[in-house]
Protein backbone atom coordinates (compact mmCIF):
# COMPACT_ATOMS: atom_id res chain seq x y z
CA UNK A 1 0.00 0.00 0.00
CA UNK A 2 2.99 2.44 0.35
CA UNK A 3 4.65 1.43 -2.38
CA UNK A 4 1.09 2.42 -4.22
CA UNK A 5 0.85 5.74 -2.66
CA UNK A 6 4.38 6.80 -3.67
CA UNK A 7 4.44 5.92 -7.12
CA UNK A 8 0.90 7.64 -7.92
CA UNK A 9 1.66 7.80 -11.92
CA UNK A 10 2.35 4.15 -11.73
CA UNK A 11 -1.14 3.39 -10.58
CA UNK A 12 -2.92 5.60 -12.90
CA UNK A 13 -1.41 3.97 -15.92
CA UNK A 14 -1.79 0.70 -14.46
CA UNK A 15 -5.29 1.66 -13.71
CA UNK A 16 -5.74 2.71 -17.29
CA UNK A 17 -4.36 0.25 -18.73
CA UNK A 18 -6.40 -2.71 -17.31
CA UNK A 19 -9.94 -0.46 -18.03
CA UNK A 20 -8.89 0.77 -21.51
CA UNK A 21 -6.04 -1.53 -23.37
CA UNK A 22 -8.17 -5.02 -23.76
CA UNK A 23 -10.66 -6.71 -25.44
CA UNK A 24 -11.22 -3.92 -28.10
CA UNK A 25 -12.94 -6.05 -30.28
CA UNK A 26 -15.33 -7.14 -28.41
CA UNK A 27 -17.99 -4.67 -28.65
CA UNK A 28 -19.50 -3.87 -32.10
CA UNK A 29 -18.82 -1.05 -33.72
CA UNK A 30 -21.32 2.08 -32.81
CA UNK A 31 -22.68 4.37 -34.94
CA UNK A 32 -20.71 7.38 -34.01
CA UNK A 33 -17.50 5.04 -34.28
CA UNK A 34 -18.01 3.70 -37.54
CA UNK A 35 -18.77 7.48 -38.72
CA UNK A 36 -15.49 7.83 -37.96
CA UNK A 37 -13.59 4.80 -39.24
CA UNK A 38 -15.48 4.90 -42.50
CA UNK A 39 -13.90 8.73 -42.74
CA UNK A 40 -10.98 7.54 -41.96
CA UNK A 41 -11.00 4.59 -44.19
CA UNK A 42 -11.78 7.31 -47.30
CA UNK A 43 -8.85 9.55 -46.12
CA UNK A 44 -6.48 6.53 -46.87
CA UNK A 45 -8.12 4.99 -49.60
CA UNK A 46 -9.38 8.11 -51.63
CA UNK A 47 -7.52 10.74 -50.21
CA UNK A 48 -10.02 12.74 -48.52
CA UNK A 49 -7.59 14.09 -45.79
CA UNK A 50 -9.02 17.93 -46.42
CA UNK A 51 -12.46 17.45 -47.56
CA UNK A 52 -13.42 15.15 -45.53
CA UNK A 53 -16.18 12.38 -47.12
CA UNK A 54 -18.48 9.37 -45.85
CA UNK A 55 -19.51 7.50 -48.10
CA UNK A 56 -17.83 9.79 -50.62
CA UNK A 57 -20.13 12.83 -48.99
CA UNK A 58 -19.06 15.55 -47.71
CA UNK A 59 -18.36 15.18 -43.94
CA UNK A 60 -17.74 18.52 -42.45
CA UNK A 61 -19.90 17.85 -38.93
CA UNK A 62 -17.18 17.14 -37.70
CA UNK A 63 -13.40 18.77 -37.64
CA UNK A 64 -10.82 15.94 -38.50
CA UNK A 65 -8.03 15.68 -36.21
CA UNK A 66 -9.41 12.53 -33.92
CA UNK A 67 -10.26 11.20 -37.82
CA UNK A 68 -6.70 11.90 -38.64
CA UNK A 69 -5.22 10.05 -35.70
CA UNK A 70 -7.84 7.16 -36.37
CA UNK A 71 -6.12 6.69 -40.15
CA UNK A 72 -2.71 7.24 -38.61
CA UNK A 73 -3.12 4.03 -36.67
CA UNK A 74 -5.10 2.27 -39.22
CA UNK A 75 -2.44 2.52 -41.10
CA UNK A 76 -0.37 1.12 -39.24
CA UNK A 77 -2.18 -1.44 -37.95
CA UNK A 78 -4.58 -2.35 -40.97
CA UNK A 79 -8.27 -0.79 -41.65
CA UNK A 80 -10.17 -3.85 -40.36
CA UNK A 81 -8.14 -4.07 -36.89
CA UNK A 82 -11.00 -2.51 -34.56
CA UNK A 83 -8.35 -2.79 -31.67
CA UNK A 84 -6.01 -0.72 -33.85
CA UNK A 85 -8.59 1.74 -34.49
CA UNK A 86 -9.64 2.01 -31.16
CA UNK A 87 -6.66 2.44 -29.34
CA UNK A 88 -5.87 6.05 -29.98
CA UNK A 89 -9.06 6.66 -28.33
CA UNK A 90 -8.41 4.29 -25.57
CA UNK A 91 -4.47 6.01 -25.27
CA UNK A 92 -6.89 9.37 -25.09
CA UNK A 93 -8.75 8.54 -22.25
CA UNK A 94 -5.17 7.33 -20.30
CA UNK A 95 -3.94 10.59 -21.16
CA UNK A 96 -6.98 11.92 -19.91
CA UNK A 97 -6.48 10.61 -16.40
CA UNK A 98 -2.69 11.34 -16.65
CA UNK A 99 -3.75 15.05 -16.71
CA UNK A 100 -6.35 15.11 -14.51
CA UNK A 101 -3.90 14.06 -11.92
CA UNK A 102 -0.80 16.70 -13.55
CA UNK A 103 -3.71 19.31 -12.74
CA UNK A 104 -4.91 18.42 -9.77
CA UNK A 105 -1.38 18.43 -8.25
CA UNK A 106 -1.11 21.86 -9.90
CA UNK A 107 -3.78 23.32 -7.59
CA UNK A 108 -3.78 20.98 -4.39
CA UNK A 109 0.32 20.42 -4.40
CA UNK A 110 -0.79 16.57 -2.71
CA UNK A 111 -0.17 13.68 -4.55
CA UNK A 112 -2.13 11.68 -2.59
CA UNK A 113 -5.25 13.66 -3.23
CA UNK A 114 -4.23 14.37 -6.70
CA UNK A 115 -3.89 10.08 -7.44
CA UNK A 116 -7.68 10.02 -6.00
CA UNK A 117 -8.76 12.46 -8.70
CA UNK A 118 -7.34 11.04 -11.63
CA UNK A 119 -8.67 7.56 -10.82
CA UNK A 120 -11.96 8.46 -9.92
CA UNK A 121 -11.64 10.01 -13.11
CA UNK A 122 -10.43 6.94 -14.89
CA UNK A 123 -13.02 4.91 -13.49
CA UNK A 124 -15.80 6.99 -14.21
CA UNK A 125 -18.72 5.34 -16.08
CA UNK A 126 -19.30 7.67 -18.94
CA UNK A 127 -15.66 8.15 -19.48
CA UNK A 128 -14.85 4.99 -19.94
CA UNK A 129 -18.50 4.59 -22.36
CA UNK A 130 -17.62 7.53 -24.24
CA UNK A 131 -14.58 6.08 -25.48
CA UNK A 132 -16.76 3.82 -28.02
CA UNK A 133 -19.94 5.85 -27.97
CA UNK A 134 -18.30 9.23 -29.70
CA UNK A 135 -14.32 9.07 -29.73
CA UNK A 136 -14.21 12.54 -30.97
CA UNK A 137 -15.49 13.54 -27.85
CA UNK A 138 -12.68 11.95 -25.63
CA UNK A 139 -10.34 13.88 -27.94
CA UNK A 140 -11.83 17.14 -27.12
CA UNK A 141 -12.20 17.31 -23.83
CA UNK A 142 -8.59 15.41 -23.45
CA UNK A 143 -6.70 18.42 -25.39
CA UNK A 144 -9.29 21.06 -23.56
CA UNK A 145 -8.15 19.76 -19.88
CA UNK A 146 -4.63 20.27 -21.06
CA UNK A 147 -5.26 23.46 -22.16
CA UNK A 148 -6.52 24.38 -18.48
CA UNK A 149 -3.87 22.98 -16.98
CA UNK A 150 -1.42 25.32 -18.77
CA UNK A 151 -4.39 28.12 -18.62
CA UNK A 152 -4.14 27.68 -14.56
CA UNK A 153 -0.20 27.96 -14.70
CA UNK A 154 -0.68 30.99 -17.30
CA UNK A 155 -3.11 32.89 -14.39
CA UNK A 156 -1.56 31.68 -11.39
CA UNK A 157 2.51 31.28 -11.69
CA UNK A 158 4.80 34.47 -12.72
CA UNK A 159 7.03 31.81 -13.99
CA UNK A 160 7.09 30.74 -18.14
CA UNK A 161 4.35 32.63 -18.68
CA UNK A 162 5.28 32.56 -22.21
CA UNK A 163 5.20 29.09 -22.32
CA UNK A 164 2.06 28.42 -20.53
CA UNK A 165 0.32 30.43 -22.89
CA UNK A 166 1.41 28.93 -25.94
CA UNK A 167 0.43 25.78 -24.84
CA UNK A 168 -2.49 26.41 -23.63
CA UNK A 169 -3.19 28.17 -27.42
CA UNK A 170 -2.25 25.37 -28.59
CA UNK A 171 -4.30 22.16 -27.11
CA UNK A 172 -7.49 24.93 -27.43
CA UNK A 173 -7.05 24.67 -30.99
CA UNK A 174 -6.73 21.03 -30.91
CA UNK A 175 -9.80 20.63 -28.67
CA UNK A 176 -11.39 23.03 -31.24
CA UNK A 177 -10.33 20.60 -34.23
CA UNK A 178 -11.45 17.49 -32.41
CA UNK A 179 -15.32 18.48 -32.17
CA UNK A 180 -15.53 22.36 -32.77
CA UNK A 181 -16.60 24.95 -29.96
CA UNK A 182 -17.96 21.99 -27.93
CA UNK A 183 -15.54 21.61 -24.88
CA UNK A 184 -15.00 25.64 -25.41
CA UNK A 185 -18.10 26.14 -23.87
CA UNK A 186 -19.04 22.72 -21.93
CA UNK A 187 -15.35 22.82 -20.04
CA UNK A 188 -13.04 26.07 -20.79
CA UNK A 189 -15.82 28.44 -20.06
CA UNK A 190 -17.51 27.00 -16.81
CA UNK A 191 -13.99 26.87 -15.63
CA UNK A 192 -13.45 30.63 -16.31
CA UNK A 193 -16.25 31.32 -14.75
CA UNK A 194 -15.62 29.29 -12.11
CA UNK A 195 -11.87 30.27 -11.56
CA UNK A 196 -13.01 33.95 -11.67
CA UNK A 197 -15.26 33.47 -9.06
CA UNK A 198 -12.98 32.18 -6.92
CA UNK A 199 -8.78 33.68 -7.87
CA UNK A 200 -10.65 36.59 -9.32
CA UNK A 201 -7.77 36.48 -11.82
CA UNK A 202 -5.22 38.17 -9.38
CA UNK A 203 -2.48 35.97 -10.36
CA UNK A 204 -3.16 37.34 -13.89
CA UNK A 205 -2.93 41.36 -12.98
CA UNK A 206 0.10 41.02 -10.51
CA UNK A 207 1.96 39.23 -13.50
CA UNK A 208 0.85 41.59 -16.52
CA UNK A 209 0.44 39.14 -19.02
CA UNK A 210 -1.47 40.82 -21.14
CA UNK A 211 0.65 40.07 -24.84
CA UNK A 212 0.78 36.60 -23.88
CA UNK A 213 -2.69 36.40 -23.84
CA UNK A 214 -3.60 37.96 -27.09
CA UNK A 215 -1.06 35.75 -28.17
CA UNK A 216 -2.54 32.74 -26.76
CA UNK A 217 -6.00 33.27 -28.01
CA UNK A 218 -4.42 34.05 -31.72
CA UNK A 219 -2.87 30.82 -32.03
CA UNK A 220 -5.85 29.15 -30.47
CA UNK A 221 -7.97 30.94 -33.22
CA UNK A 222 -5.79 29.26 -36.12
CA UNK A 223 -5.18 26.38 -35.38
CA UNK A 224 -8.46 25.94 -34.62
CA UNK A 225 -10.35 27.67 -37.29
CA UNK A 226 -8.33 26.89 -40.13
CA UNK A 227 -9.79 23.93 -41.29
CA UNK A 228 -12.92 25.31 -41.38
CA UNK A 229 -12.54 28.37 -43.52
CA UNK A 230 -10.78 26.15 -45.84
CA UNK A 231 -13.48 23.96 -46.30
CA UNK A 232 -15.86 26.77 -46.35
CA UNK A 233 -13.73 28.45 -49.24
CA UNK A 234 -12.86 25.18 -51.42
CA UNK A 235 -16.68 23.77 -50.64
CA UNK A 236 -18.92 26.35 -50.15
CA UNK A 237 -22.63 24.94 -50.74
CA UNK A 238 -22.05 21.73 -48.88
CA UNK A 239 -20.66 23.17 -46.08
CA UNK A 240 -23.05 26.16 -45.48
CA UNK A 241 -25.91 23.24 -45.95
CA UNK A 242 -24.36 21.03 -43.34
CA UNK A 243 -23.60 24.08 -40.91
CA UNK A 244 -27.32 25.14 -41.39
CA UNK A 245 -28.46 21.49 -40.52
CA UNK A 246 -26.43 21.07 -37.18
CA UNK A 247 -27.32 24.75 -36.34
CA UNK A 248 -30.78 23.64 -36.26
CA UNK A 249 -30.03 20.72 -34.52
CA UNK A 250 -29.31 22.73 -31.78
CA UNK A 251 -33.00 24.08 -31.05
CA UNK A 252 -34.86 21.11 -32.66
CA UNK A 253 -33.05 18.15 -32.54
CA UNK A 254 -33.38 15.89 -29.30
CA UNK A 255 -35.24 18.53 -26.91
CA UNK A 256 -35.16 18.02 -23.23
CA UNK A 257 -36.20 20.14 -20.38
CA UNK A 258 -33.87 21.96 -18.45
CA UNK A 259 -34.10 19.41 -15.89
CA UNK A 260 -32.79 17.00 -17.76
CA UNK A 261 -29.32 16.63 -16.66
CA UNK A 262 -30.23 17.40 -12.98
CA UNK A 263 -29.23 13.55 -12.35
CA UNK A 264 -25.64 14.18 -13.84
CA UNK A 265 -24.03 12.59 -10.84
CA UNK A 266 -25.08 9.34 -11.74
CA UNK A 267 -23.19 9.12 -14.94
CA UNK A 268 -19.98 9.00 -12.14
CA UNK A 269 -21.01 4.61 -12.24
CA UNK A 270 -19.29 3.98 -9.03
CA UNK A 271 -19.55 7.07 -7.90
CA UNK A 272 -22.75 8.40 -7.59
CA UNK A 273 -22.89 8.48 -3.68
CA UNK A 274 -19.64 10.28 -3.06
CA UNK A 275 -20.77 12.26 -6.03
CA UNK A 276 -23.81 13.38 -4.89
CA UNK A 277 -22.41 14.13 -1.35
CA UNK A 278 -19.56 16.14 -2.61
CA UNK A 279 -22.09 18.25 -4.17
CA UNK A 280 -23.54 19.43 -0.72
CA UNK A 281 -21.09 22.65 -0.64
CA UNK A 282 -22.45 23.81 2.92
CA UNK A 283 -21.43 20.27 4.36
CA UNK A 284 -18.23 19.32 3.28
CA UNK A 285 -16.84 23.42 2.40
CA UNK A 286 -15.44 22.90 5.61
CA UNK A 287 -14.06 19.52 5.73
CA UNK A 288 -11.89 19.54 2.98
CA UNK A 289 -7.99 20.22 2.52
CA UNK A 290 -8.19 23.36 0.74
CA UNK A 291 -11.58 25.32 0.49
CA UNK A 292 -10.81 27.32 -2.16
CA UNK A 293 -9.57 24.37 -5.15
CA UNK A 294 -12.75 23.28 -3.65
CA UNK A 295 -14.75 25.59 -4.58
CA UNK A 296 -13.19 26.29 -7.88
CA UNK A 297 -14.13 22.14 -8.55
CA UNK A 298 -17.41 22.75 -7.28
CA UNK A 299 -18.74 25.94 -9.24
CA UNK A 300 -16.70 24.43 -12.61
CA UNK A 301 -19.28 21.17 -11.90
CA UNK A 302 -22.51 23.46 -11.32
CA UNK A 303 -21.45 26.19 -14.12
CA UNK A 304 -20.97 23.64 -16.64
CA UNK A 305 -24.68 21.61 -16.05
CA UNK A 306 -26.11 25.44 -16.35
CA UNK A 307 -24.62 25.84 -19.64
CA UNK A 308 -25.52 22.49 -21.09
CA UNK A 309 -28.68 22.67 -19.31
CA UNK A 310 -29.60 25.81 -21.49
CA UNK A 311 -28.83 23.96 -24.92
CA UNK A 312 -32.15 23.05 -26.04
CA UNK A 313 -30.54 19.58 -27.43
CA UNK A 314 -29.51 17.19 -24.89
CA UNK A 315 -28.02 13.49 -24.93
CA UNK A 316 -26.32 11.82 -22.00
CA UNK A 317 -22.86 11.62 -23.35
CA UNK A 318 -23.27 15.63 -23.87
CA UNK A 319 -22.68 15.38 -20.01
CA UNK A 320 -19.05 13.85 -20.34
CA UNK A 321 -17.22 17.05 -19.91
CA UNK A 322 -19.43 17.37 -16.71
CA UNK A 323 -17.46 14.36 -15.23
CA UNK A 324 -14.12 15.81 -14.97
CA UNK A 325 -14.75 18.83 -12.77
CA UNK A 326 -17.56 16.24 -11.04
CA UNK A 327 -14.42 13.54 -10.69
CA UNK A 328 -12.20 16.34 -9.02
CA UNK A 329 -15.35 17.78 -6.75
CA UNK A 330 -15.40 13.75 -5.53
CA UNK A 331 -11.84 13.77 -5.25
CA UNK A 332 -12.42 16.18 -2.10
CA UNK A 333 -14.64 13.60 -0.44
CA UNK A 334 -12.98 11.15 -1.03
CA UNK A 335 -9.50 12.73 0.49
CA UNK A 336 -11.71 14.04 3.53
CA UNK A 337 -13.45 10.18 4.10
CA UNK A 338 -9.62 8.86 3.80
CA UNK A 339 -8.05 11.24 5.86
CA UNK A 340 -10.44 11.19 8.80
CA UNK A 341 -12.68 8.24 8.90
CA UNK A 342 -10.90 6.77 11.97
CA UNK A 343 -10.37 10.16 14.15
CA UNK A 344 -13.55 12.70 14.06
CA UNK A 345 -16.29 10.72 12.02
CA UNK A 346 -19.48 10.70 13.44
CA UNK A 347 -21.59 7.64 13.02
CA UNK A 348 -24.23 9.67 10.42
CA UNK A 349 -21.45 10.71 8.65
CA UNK A 350 -20.04 6.81 8.34
CA UNK A 351 -23.13 5.29 7.13
CA UNK A 352 -23.03 6.64 3.78
CA UNK A 353 -19.68 5.49 3.45
CA UNK A 354 -20.60 2.00 4.72
CA UNK A 355 -23.20 2.14 2.13
CA UNK A 356 -21.55 2.96 -0.74
CA UNK A 357 -18.89 0.15 -0.31
CA UNK A 358 -20.82 -2.59 1.22
CA UNK A 359 -22.98 -1.80 -2.45
CA UNK A 360 -19.80 -2.80 -4.18
CA UNK A 361 -18.56 -5.28 -2.54
CA UNK A 362 -22.14 -6.68 -2.73
CA UNK A 363 -21.85 -6.60 -6.50
CA UNK A 364 -18.55 -8.17 -6.49
CA UNK A 365 -20.05 -10.73 -4.11
CA UNK A 366 -23.05 -11.56 -6.08
CA UNK A 367 -21.51 -11.43 -9.61
CA UNK A 368 -20.84 -14.78 -10.12
CA UNK A 369 -24.30 -16.30 -9.52
CA UNK A 370 -25.96 -13.47 -11.44
CA UNK A 371 -23.66 -13.80 -14.38
CA UNK A 372 -24.45 -17.59 -14.51
CA UNK A 373 -28.36 -17.34 -14.52
CA UNK A 374 -27.76 -14.71 -17.01
CA UNK A 375 -25.18 -16.41 -19.92
CA UNK A 376 -25.15 -20.16 -18.72
CA UNK A 377 -26.71 -21.13 -22.08
CA UNK A 378 -24.04 -18.85 -23.77
CA UNK A 379 -20.32 -19.68 -21.99
CA UNK A 380 -19.32 -22.24 -23.98
CA UNK A 381 -16.19 -21.36 -24.91
CA UNK A 382 -15.73 -18.27 -22.32
CA UNK A 383 -15.82 -20.65 -19.01
CA UNK A 384 -12.07 -19.58 -18.54
CA UNK A 385 -13.23 -16.07 -18.47
CA UNK A 386 -16.36 -16.50 -16.40
CA UNK A 387 -14.42 -18.20 -13.86
CA UNK A 388 -11.42 -15.76 -13.68
CA UNK A 389 -13.95 -13.17 -13.54
CA UNK A 390 -16.20 -14.90 -10.87
CA UNK A 391 -12.90 -15.36 -8.82
CA UNK A 392 -11.41 -12.37 -9.05
CA UNK A 393 -14.24 -9.90 -8.08
CA UNK A 394 -15.72 -12.27 -6.10
CA UNK A 395 -12.46 -11.85 -4.08
CA UNK A 396 -12.51 -8.08 -4.02
CA UNK A 397 -16.15 -8.01 -2.96
CA UNK A 398 -15.09 -10.19 -0.11
CA UNK A 399 -11.71 -7.90 0.63
CA UNK A 400 -14.26 -4.60 0.09
CA UNK A 401 -15.80 -6.00 3.41
CA UNK A 402 -13.06 -6.74 5.26
CA UNK A 403 -11.02 -3.78 4.70
CA UNK A 404 -14.27 -1.55 5.56
CA UNK A 405 -14.33 -3.40 8.85
CA UNK A 406 -10.84 -2.58 9.49
CA UNK A 407 -11.70 1.07 8.34
CA UNK A 408 -9.30 1.06 5.70
CA UNK A 409 -10.84 3.35 3.79
CA UNK A 410 -8.17 3.51 1.25
CA UNK A 411 -7.77 -0.04 0.42
CA UNK A 412 -11.55 0.10 -0.35
CA UNK A 413 -11.25 2.75 -2.38
CA UNK A 414 -8.17 1.20 -4.84
CA UNK A 415 -10.48 -1.93 -3.97
CA UNK A 416 -13.10 -0.13 -6.06
CA UNK A 417 -11.13 0.52 -8.81
CA UNK A 418 -9.51 -2.84 -8.82
CA UNK A 419 -13.23 -3.70 -9.40
CA UNK A 420 -13.59 -1.93 -12.79
CA UNK A 421 -10.51 -2.85 -14.00
CA UNK A 422 -11.43 -6.55 -12.74
CA UNK A 423 -15.06 -6.26 -15.15
CA UNK A 424 -12.85 -4.67 -18.20
CA UNK A 425 -10.02 -6.88 -18.16
CA UNK A 426 -11.68 -10.30 -16.97
CA UNK A 427 -15.80 -9.87 -17.36
CA UNK A 428 -15.63 -7.71 -20.59
CA UNK A 429 -15.39 -11.02 -23.09
CA UNK A 430 -18.51 -12.36 -21.88
CA UNK A 431 -20.37 -10.16 -23.35
CA UNK A 432 -20.22 -12.88 -26.29
CA UNK A 433 -22.36 -14.91 -24.08
CA UNK A 434 -25.33 -12.72 -24.27
CA UNK A 435 -28.37 -13.94 -26.64
CA UNK A 436 -27.86 -13.55 -30.27
CA UNK A 437 -29.55 -11.76 -32.85
CA UNK A 438 -31.07 -14.71 -34.74
CA UNK A 439 -31.32 -12.72 -37.81
CA UNK A 440 -28.22 -10.84 -37.85
CA UNK A 441 -26.59 -11.19 -40.66
CA UNK A 442 -23.29 -9.01 -42.00
CA UNK A 443 -22.94 -6.98 -45.43
CA UNK A 444 -19.03 -7.39 -44.75
CA UNK A 445 -19.30 -10.47 -48.02
CA UNK A 446 -21.54 -8.58 -50.24
CA UNK A 447 -19.32 -6.55 -52.00
CA UNK A 448 -16.91 -9.35 -53.67
CA UNK A 449 -20.01 -11.43 -53.87
CA UNK A 450 -21.61 -8.56 -56.71
CA UNK A 451 -18.11 -7.85 -58.52
CA UNK A 452 -17.92 -11.89 -58.61
CA UNK A 453 -21.19 -11.48 -60.91
CA UNK A 454 -20.21 -8.12 -62.49
CA UNK A 455 -23.00 -6.16 -60.55
CA UNK A 456 -22.71 -2.81 -59.21
CA UNK A 457 -24.13 -2.05 -55.79
CA UNK A 458 -25.96 1.16 -55.08
CA UNK A 459 -28.08 2.23 -51.39
CA UNK A 460 -31.72 4.14 -51.61
CA UNK A 461 -31.69 6.53 -49.10
CA UNK A 462 -29.34 7.57 -45.96
CA UNK A 463 -27.70 3.97 -45.25
CA UNK A 464 -26.79 3.14 -41.45
CA UNK A 465 -23.19 4.18 -40.80
CA UNK A 466 -22.36 0.59 -39.39
CA UNK A 467 -23.75 -0.81 -42.75
CA UNK A 468 -21.24 1.56 -45.12
CA UNK A 469 -18.05 0.34 -42.29
CA UNK A 470 -19.13 -3.47 -42.61
CA UNK A 471 -19.40 -3.42 -46.22
CA UNK A 472 -16.00 -1.95 -46.69
CA UNK A 473 -16.48 0.44 -48.97
CA UNK A 474 -18.36 3.29 -50.00
CA UNK A 475 -21.66 2.96 -51.40
CA UNK A 476 -22.63 5.01 -54.22
CA UNK A 477 -26.38 6.99 -53.01
CA UNK A 478 -28.98 6.85 -55.86
CA UNK A 479 -31.64 9.18 -53.42
CA UNK A 480 -29.74 12.18 -52.13
CA UNK A 481 -31.51 15.49 -50.37
CA UNK A 482 -32.54 16.98 -53.54
CA UNK A 483 -32.25 14.49 -56.23
CA UNK A 484 -32.90 10.76 -57.20
CA UNK A 485 -30.35 9.24 -59.91
CA UNK A 486 -31.04 5.71 -61.59
CA UNK A 487 -28.30 3.53 -62.80
CA UNK A 488 -27.22 3.52 -65.96
CA UNK A 489 -26.93 -0.35 -66.20
CA UNK A 490 -29.64 -2.98 -67.10
CA UNK A 491 -29.35 -4.84 -63.76
CA UNK A 492 -27.71 -4.29 -60.42
CA UNK A 493 -27.96 -3.71 -57.05
CA UNK A 494 -29.57 -1.96 -54.58
CA UNK A 495 -29.77 -1.56 -50.48
CA UNK A 496 -32.60 0.33 -49.07
CA UNK A 497 -33.64 0.58 -45.68
CA UNK A 498 -37.12 -0.26 -44.28
CA UNK A 499 -38.73 3.61 -43.95
CA UNK A 500 -37.05 4.20 -47.87
CA UNK A 501 -39.10 0.70 -49.37
CA UNK A 502 -42.37 2.08 -50.48
CA UNK A 503 -40.48 5.21 -52.58
CA UNK A 504 -38.02 2.74 -53.67
CA UNK A 505 -40.52 0.37 -55.38
CA UNK A 506 -42.48 3.80 -56.51
CA UNK A 507 -39.34 5.26 -58.33
CA UNK A 508 -38.53 1.88 -59.40
CA UNK A 509 -41.69 0.33 -60.86
CA UNK A 510 -42.38 1.50 -64.36
CA UNK A 511 -39.35 0.31 -65.68
CA UNK A 512 -37.87 -1.94 -63.27
CA UNK A 513 -38.46 -5.53 -62.33
CA UNK A 514 -37.02 -5.92 -58.32
CA UNK A 515 -36.35 -8.71 -56.31
CA UNK A 516 -35.81 -9.04 -52.79
CA UNK A 517 -32.34 -11.03 -52.12
CA UNK A 518 -30.95 -10.38 -48.99
CA UNK A 519 -31.51 -8.84 -45.75
CA UNK A 520 -28.63 -7.43 -43.78
CA UNK A 521 -29.60 -7.31 -40.05
CA UNK A 522 -26.16 -5.49 -38.06
CA UNK A 523 -28.53 -5.51 -34.50
CA UNK A 524 -25.98 -7.81 -32.92
CA UNK A 525 -28.16 -8.92 -29.88
CA UNK A 526 -31.68 -7.70 -30.42
CA UNK A 527 -33.70 -9.98 -32.32
CA UNK A 528 -36.42 -8.52 -34.53
CA UNK A 529 -39.32 -7.44 -32.74
CA UNK A 530 -37.61 -6.88 -29.49
CA UNK A 531 -37.00 -3.29 -27.85
CA UNK A 532 -33.74 -3.12 -29.08
CA UNK A 533 -33.96 -4.27 -32.53
CA UNK A 534 -32.94 -0.79 -34.44
CA UNK A 535 -34.69 -0.66 -37.76
CA UNK A 536 -32.12 1.64 -39.27
CA UNK A 537 -29.22 -1.40 -38.99
CA UNK A 538 -31.52 -3.21 -41.33
CA UNK A 539 -31.05 -3.27 -45.30
CA UNK A 540 -32.75 -5.40 -47.71
CA UNK A 541 -30.80 -6.29 -51.02
CA UNK A 542 -32.57 -5.56 -53.73
CA UNK A 543 -31.87 -6.85 -57.19
CA UNK A 544 -33.06 -4.89 -59.72
CA UNK A 545 -33.26 -5.75 -63.60
CA UNK A 546 -34.95 -3.45 -66.35
CA UNK A 547 -37.68 -4.65 -68.43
Amino acid sequence: MTWLKNNPIALIFLAGISIFLFHLNVIPVTIMEARNFVTAREMITDGNWLLTTMNDLPRYEKPPLPSWITALFGSIFGLENIAGLRLPTMLMAIFLGYIGYLFSLKILDNKLHALINALILLSSFYIIVITVEAPWDIYTHGFMLTAIYFLYSFFDHPDNKWKNSLLAGLFIGLSFMSKGPVSLYALLLPFLLAYGFVYKYKGFGVYRKYIPLVVMILLAMVIGVWWFLYVRLADPNAFLAITKKETANWSSYNVRPFYYYWSFFIQSGIWTIPALISLIYPYLKNKVSDKKAYRLSFLWTIFSVILLSIIPEKKARYLVPVLIPLALNTGFYMEYVIRNFKSSFVQKEKIAVYFHFSLLGLIGIAYPFIAYLLLKDGLNGLWVYYVLSSLTLFAIGVLLFVQLKKQQIFSCFLLSIALVGAIKLLAMPLTGAMEKNTEYRSISQLRKAMQEEGLKTYCFGEIAPEMIWDYGSAIPVLKGEEEILIPEGEKFGVLVIPTDENEFKRIFDPEYSYTLNTVYDLNYNANPGTKGHKNRLISNLYIVQKR
